[in-house]
């Protein structure tokens, strides 16, 4: 049989297609030559590979011998491996089909709804969004209240934008390295507004579409709503498996596929520009749109602001690609300001599918917008200090605070992608709420229920005396116990990820039953 990668093609009954090759599982696994049992190692790490979202839920794992003969083990070995993981829930069998990758009872995410009502009193780290200094507000406002009046006696409506604000867009990404028109550009309320008239226009219940897994939770949940198909692919610490998505867009021919490549939201990761161009050339081979969110792209820490995803594409190459961005990281999510880049003739469709909706942005925002964005230069440099200073102060107090935590210091971005050691961040958010700390577990950015249960994503967008407080808190949470279930027995492996110091722990098995 051809060894082919796993990518989830699930719909809503479960049902699924995927299969996980022999060798590229075997290329996961951690050598069993010298563990003992052998089984019990190797059942862990597959668990544990599960959990974390690298092997996609629903896929059905390779036939014992050929698992076997990939690992150089015997196929009795195969077989405990495999009985193992049923009793514990990590896979089960249909008859005549093969054994499938599961999850035990209980494993699944928090609901989210107390984030509907916040607490005065709560650090809230569940949204990783700056806030913007008042008086660069407050100058913001009187600079265009002038203009604000040029407009009061017309309509106000702009489907497409105001045309001086699209015009400043377009000259943004020029400068960044991809020429662009304004007719290219629709202004939109944020970047989750502009996938939400993709989506829409684009695609159609039951389409299938590619998301990361983990990633950016409104734009999953944009996808369930729309009842499409997900087909998940890895985005690990160190990165995505371009393989995998070579695979999946081949394999799938998936409508559309949403990637942040730029300072990866949960992960932090940067997508190497060899990968970018690799991407590029699979999505036009199997006719995908490329839907690419660089809503962090300019929030570069260590290195340089990337160049737009779409640059790397080959002449004449950009047609399937779609880049959204905002000001909402940038600046301020409470301007609402957002914009999708297009070939033109896409960018008049989906100004009539924004119409259905509503008739255009607020013309205050789009002013202040515009404002902003011509004084970019000059705001984001003390933003990116003030980031780096509070990233360092974060890693800072959880290296002294909660020292089994672990982690890879992102080169950009708004957020640490944490590694607890064990399945507790459901718990441990529910009980944090309760000592005044407000946090998503990593489920929450999971494409399938139930993994990253091990992961919390911590921004730093706080004042650095806040977030200290806050990992103080989590501390003093984790001090007081968490509930018997969440610590059910789970797998885990050996571990590269170090702690922000640079250093690489070794992991400790946790107990299995």
């Amino acid at each position: 049989m051809a060894d082919t990668h796993a990518f989830p093609l699930a719909d809503r009954a479960g049902r699924t297609d995927r299969t996980l090759g022999s060798r590229q599982l075997a290329a996961m696994l951690p050598d069993p030559a010298g563990a003992r049992p052998a089984y019990r190692h190797l059942a862990q790490a597959i668990s544990a590979l599960i959990l974390d979202g690298r092997i996609a839920l629903h896929v059905r794992l390779p036939a014992e011998r050929e698992l076997a003969t990939a690992l150089s083990t015997s196929r009795t070995t195969v077989t405990a491996v495999y009985d193992l993981l049923r009793e514990s829930g990590y896979a089960h069998s249909r008859q005549g089909s093969g054994t499938w990758t599961a999850l035990p009872e209980g494993r699944t995410p928090s609901s989210v709804t107390r984030l509907l009502t916040p607490q005065d009193t709560a650090i809230d780290l569940a949204r990783a969004a700056p806030g913007l200094p008042e008086q660069t507000l407050v100058d913001a406002l009187a600079q265009v209240a002038p203009r604000l009046a040029e407009h009061a006696h017309t309509p106000g409506y702009h489907p497409y934008g105001l045309p001086e604000l699209r015009a400043a867009v377009a000259g943004r990404f020029t400068r960044r390295g991809l020429p662009t028109v304004p007719e290219q550009i629709l202004v939109t309320s944020g970047a989750q507004h502009a996938l939400t008239l993709v989506l829409g226009l684009l695609c159609g219940p039951g389409d299938r579409v590619v998301a990361e897994n983990p990633s950016y939770p409104n734009a999953l949940e944009a996808m369930r709503r729309a009842r499409l198909r997900t087909v998940s692919v890895p985005v690990t610490d160190t990165g995505w498996d371009v393989e995998i998505i070579e695979s999946a867009l081949r394999q799938a021919v998936p409508r559309l596929a949403y990637l942040i490549p730029d300072f990866h939201n949960p992960t932090g990761c940067l997508m190497p520009e060899e990968e970018r161009a690799r991407v590029l050339r699979a999505a036009r081979r199997s006719g995908t749109w490329l839907v690419v969110d660089e809503t962090l792209a300019e929030i570069a820490l260590d290195v340089s602001a990337p160049a737009p995803f779409a640059s790397h594409a080959a002449p004449g190459g950009t047609g399937q690609v779609i880049t959204i961005g905002s000001m909402s990281k940038t600046h301020w999510g409470g301007l609402r300001i957002g914009w999708l880049r297009a070939p033109g003739r896409l960018v008049a469709e989906l100004a009539g599918q924004r119409v259905a909706t509503d008739m255009g942005g607020s013309v205050l925002d789009q002013l202040l917008a515009l404002a902003l964005l011509a004084r970019a230069g000059e705001l984001l440099s003390p933003r990116l200090e003030q980031l780096r200073r509070q990233r360092a102060a974060l890693a800072a107090a959880l290296a002294e605070h909660i020292p089994q935590w672990t982690w890879q210091l992102p080169p950009g971005g708004l957020s640490l992608w944490v590694d607890l050691g064990e399945p507790v961040a459901s718990a441990l958010s529910e009980r944090a709420l309760g000592n005044g700390v407000r946090i998503e577990s990593g489920a929450y950015f999971a494409t399938d229920p139930g993994i990253f249960e091990q992961r919390l994503r911590i921004p730093y967008t706080m004042p650095p005396d806040t977030l200290r407080e806050a990992v103080h808190r989590m501390a003093t949470t984790l001090a007081g116990g968490l509930p018997p279930s969440s610590r059910r027995p789970a797998a885990r492996t050996g571990s590269s990820e170090g702690r922000a110091r640079g250093l690489s722990p070794g992991r400790r098995a946790a107990p299995w039953s």
